[in-house]
């Protein structure tokens, strides 16, 4: 049985470079233990680790704890900072990194690609380039410096992306307003901020009916979907009150929740087995969060093999084999 983990990042030294010389509002602090830590304002947004820049570690990492192949991408704040050109720079550093790091390692390395989406024709040029060098799907923050993934600019990304029908890793980011909601102490822009922002996105592509304009995409939602799950009976009773002439979606948001996928990445095993019961093991995949501080290498592999064999052989492997389609 193989171990796919579909959610897992990398940076490289020179994307880091330009994001502290070109961030404009993204700055570099360093924290009372001494490491650097990448903010938004005051923000704290990420902290890189040896292990988001060096392949060989990834490997010696995945070599001891049994996974297989692992599907990369670039995290917050991605590439949606700077003007148009260091922002098509940036996303081509890591892209074409990852790009590398497949050829390096072909039986272990996938990778998702970064689009600079405020600029949605040079996105969709760096699609084609992309997905021609061997992309496995498309990474996107929940909000693109504030902006709605549903927002009428981004359409005719989503619609190449639909033609190609690519999975979609959506990731949280500081939601907008985390300034004025005080989630800058204590991380909760990180425990709290960031369920709130994959909550949001997904729930407004449920509710503008934006999987049935799209139908070809395989969106997967960060972190076991945020809170998706347990907001399934508030989304059914304000489906039930709607306003008719108001309605956008086609089917029940129970529909779209069961449509889209999600990862395993809960941090607790009632949490994951309760996603499971409402969305279905079939669309559940592993992923450990890997190199962060806060990955769960050893709890997504805890928690799995606590469920039935047919559950973990599925959620470890077999869903992603069929999502990615990897042979």
């Amino acid at each position: 049985m193989s171990v796919i983990d579909v959610h897992t990042h990398m940076f490289t030294p020179k994307w880091l470079e330009l994001l502290k010389a070109e961030g404009g509002q993204y700055n570099i602090k360093t924290r009372p233990d001494g490491q650097q830590e990448v903010f938004r304002g005051d923000t704290p947004v990420v902290i890189p680790q040896k292990g988001h820049f060096d392949y060989d570690l990834r490997i010696k990492h995945m070599d001891a704890a049994g996974i297989d192949i692992s599907v990369v991408s670039l995290t917050c704040p991605n590439v949606y900072w700077g003007n148009e050109e260091i922002s098509c720079r940036a996303a081509r550093e890591s892209n074409d990194t990852m790009a590398q790091a497949q050829t390096t390692y072909p039986d272990r390395i996938r990778w998702f690609t970064s689009l600079p989406w405020e600029y949605p024709q040079r996105a969709i040029e760096e699609l084609d380039r992309t997905c021609r060098n061997g992309a496995s799907g498309v990474m996107v923050l929940a909000n693109i410096s504030g902006r709605s993934l549903t927002d009428p600019m981004f359409a005719p990304i989503w619609a190449e992306i639909d033609k190609r029908g690519l999975p979609v890793l959506v990731h949280p980011t500081d939601p907008p307003g985390v300034d004025l909601m005080d989630m800058t102490k204590f991380d909760l822009s990180w425990s709290v901020g960031f369920m709130f922002d994959t909550t949001l996105a997904i729930t407004r592509m449920i509710f503008e009916g934006f999987f049935d304009k799209y139908p070809k995409l395989k969106i997967i939602a960060s972190h076991g979907g945020g809170t998706l799950p347990y907001l399934v009976g508030r989304f059914e009773k304000g489906d039930e009150v709607e306003i008719a002439s108001r309605r956008q979606m086609k089917q029940k948001p129970t529909d779209y929740l069961r449509h889209i996928y999600y990862d395993t990445i809960t941090y607790n095993l009632g949490a994951l087995e309760y996603l499971i019961s409402v969305v279905g093991q079939e669309h559940v995949m592993f992923g450990t969060d890997w190199p962060h501080q806060v990955h769960d290498t050893k709890g997504s592999f805890a928690n799995t093999a606590k469920l039935s064999d047919k559950a973990c052989a599925a959620i470890r492997g077999s869903n992603a084999e069929r999502v990615f389609n990897i042979t």
